[in-house]
């Protein structure tokens, strides 16, 4: 298949280097000026499926004027209020969002998620071609719907990122060794887990009695935790959002119900619920 890539930085040097080795002619061209094209236009032309990995919003807009072919995906990390509009302006090329998730190291070994929003007979079609990209592309719904995933994803990631660093500070100062606090934590309930693994025992199916942990220990014990750093000068902004959230709890009477409970607090303020079924949360746990 002949195939426009436009962006070879870091991710998409890779993407587009195993586009090749798959057997597909690949057009390329970078912003730089970087690739077997001169021009985005000229990467673009002939193409039956164009790919671009750029680094925001605007670049993706700046060569949009450029696309031809008839099938455009977005691999960058885009905004989903821009990719529906530029969706919506576009004649004649259909635009899927498919932001890419695995890093520099899962581009080069093709060990990527690849989250697709748009149409989804025409993302069945170019399956063969994504899952040359990356292991694990997956349709999530709608234009704009893969986008919303990736930064779900990564403010999640960036989130516990700085907690970790929090209560990691926390246990050195506390007198542990870095090295034999992480052997410790590895093996406690958290740690033996993927970080969204979690979710589907209580929150998204909105099942909190009886309780596996009550929000009564879990409030003592993040009390106990903010103690001991306020003992050390440790500061804890982000264990005193989660005494908050876990003494609001306590406040509605909720002490005796899952530890979990607490998250649903954040259902009321924006004003939605994420609850599935249990039989639609196991179809999900399967893939």
């Amino acid at each position: 298949m002949k195939i426009g890539f436009i962006g070879l930085g870091i991710m998409g040097g890779s993407m587009a280097a195993n586009l090749g080795k798959a057997g597909h002619a690949v057009q390329s061209f970078d912003l730089n000026g970087k690739g077997s094209c001169k021009s985005a236009r000229e990467a673009s032309d002939g193409a039956e499926v164009v790919f671009t990995s750029l680094p925001g919003p605007a670049e993706v807009e700046s060569v949009a004027k450029d696309i031809s072919a008839p099938v455009w995906f977005d691999l960058s990390t885009n905004s989903p209020k821009r990719i529906r509009a530029l969706h919506q302006s576009l004649k004649g090329t259909q635009l899927l969002d498919a932001p890419v998730s695995g890093g520099p190291t899962g581009a080069k070994s093709g060990k990527l998620a690849i989250w697709v929003g748009g149409d989804r007979a025409t993302y069945d079609k170019y399956l063969p071609v994504l899952r040359a990209i990356g292991d694990q592309p997956y349709y999530v719904g709608a234009i704009g719907a893969g986008t919303v995933a990736k930064l779900v994803h990564n403010c999640a990631t960036f989130t516990v990122q700085a907690a970790l660093a929090e209560v990691f500070t926390l246990g050195v100062k506390a007198g542990v060794d870095s090295a034999s606090l992480f052997r410790a934590v590895r093996q406690g309930a958290s740690g033996r887990r993927r970080t969204f693994d979690r979710l589907p025992d209580h929150f998204l199916i909105g099942a909190y009695d009886p309780p596996e942990f009550t929000t009564r220990l879990a409030h003592k014990d993040v009390s106990l935790a903010v103690e001991l750093a306020h003992e050390v000068g440790v500061p804890m902004e982000i264990g005193e959002i989660a005494l908050r959230e876990l003494g609001e709890a306590m406040k509605r009477g909720w002490s005796e119900r899952d530890c979990r409970v607490p998250m649903t607090l954040q259902e009321e303020r924006a004003g939605v619920s994420v609850k599935v079924s249990e039989s639609a949360m196991r179809d999900a746990m399967k893939e």
